[in-house]
């Protein structure tokens, strides 16, 4: 028997034609530590295995690099222009504009509870709505544990950029909460990321939740190859791909009211880099510290207590969240 060959794909009808055309991704990244390429990866990487789906990488480039590891006063002084939304300024981006994507994959990480300086900075570049305008946009997180109010920013970025949002996943540090606050400082300070003192894990997104992120594959592969993407987002949800911590969730509304206040603080002595606020970026350091170690365990431990006696407005505002 003759093997099965399509030899004018333009004489089969477009619902069955748009099976066998070549499907093709376009991922906009940024990533100091190399992480958040390795959940992308993680994600599509079962997909560009195919050969009828095609991968895009655009990495996003500071044109002045953010260093890592950081010094602690750069780390703590990018915070005003994060929370506030003044973007750095990036090289300009690379992939053709006119490009016809299936899908745009964007991937973020939150700085402060906002979408990172460089990732905004895509949204200010004129090539953002020519890419973005119509096309299904694909969300994809990797953070330490606080992603909601970055995503939810995030989403409205795309949506001014005339993006169609059709899903999220958001992949995270599963040790427990305190453990890795500390090994996510030593990490950023440092570079170190491995298992130290016995008690703390290697910091950032595990190596077992990389390879399960497999999973996500599947309904992604099965929307782009029928251009249909009205059900992705169940789908993923489905498949866990977001897993909401309401005490976190409640959190973040909290802290972000009062990181506006700092940054409008510590902005008001000028720009990035002038030495002029760098006393209050190292008050809003001992704020910190006293906050995130001694102040947010206790708070978190109230509200589980609290939650537990209303889960059902719980489990609405979670719901609420995954759908966006």
């Amino acid at each position: 028997m003759r093997p099965f060959r399509i030899r004018d794909v333009s004489t089969i009808p477009s619902t069955v034609n748009v099976m066998f055309m070549k499907k093709k991704i376009l991922a906009v990244y940024f990533s100091q530590t190399g992480q958040l390429r390795n959940v992308v990866d993680a994600i599509v990487g079962p997909l560009s295995a195919e050969n009828d789906v095609e991968v895009v990488y655009e990495e996003l480039k500071p044109k002045k690099a953010f260093p890592f590891p950081w010094q602690l006063d750069r780390f703590l002084g990018v915070m005003p222009e994060s929370v506030l939304g003044i973007p750095c300024e990036i090289e300009p981006v690379s992939v053709d504009q006119d490009e016809p994507f299936d899908l745009i994959l964007i991937a973020y990480q939150p700085w402060y509870l906002s979408p990172s300086l460089p990732l905004r900075a895509f949204f200010s570049d004129p090539a953002a709505p020519k890419l973005l305008s119509g096309k299904p946009v694909l969300t994809v997180g990797g953070s330490r544990n606080m992603w909601v109010r970055a995503h939810q920013e995030l989403i409205g970025l795309v949506n001014e950029a005339g993006g169609r949002p059709v899903g999220n996943i958001s992949l995270c540090d599963t040790a427990p909460n305190m453990l890795s606050a500390v090994t996510i400082v030593r990490w950023m300070m440092t570079g170190k990321r491995d298992r130290f003192l016995w008690i703390f894990p290697p910091a950032g997104i595990s190596e077992a939740e990389l390879r399960r992120a497999s999973r996500f594959a599947p309904p992604i592969g099965s929307s782009l190859l029928s251009g249909r993407f009205d059900g992705l987002r169940e789908n993923l949800i489905n498949a866990q791909a977001v897993k909401v911590n309401p005490e976190l969730a409640i959190l973040e509304e909290r802290i972000k009211f009062v990181f506006r206040l700092w940054a409008r603080f510590i902005r008001a002595k000028g720009a990035p880099g002038d030495p002029a606020r760098l006393g209050r970026i190292r008050f809003f350091k001992c704020y910190l510290i006293i906050m995130l170690y001694l102040v947010f365990p206790v708070v978190n431990l109230s509200l589980k207590t609290f939650n537990a006696f209303r889960r059902g407005s719980i489990q609405k505002r979670i719901a609420e969240i995954q759908a966006r």
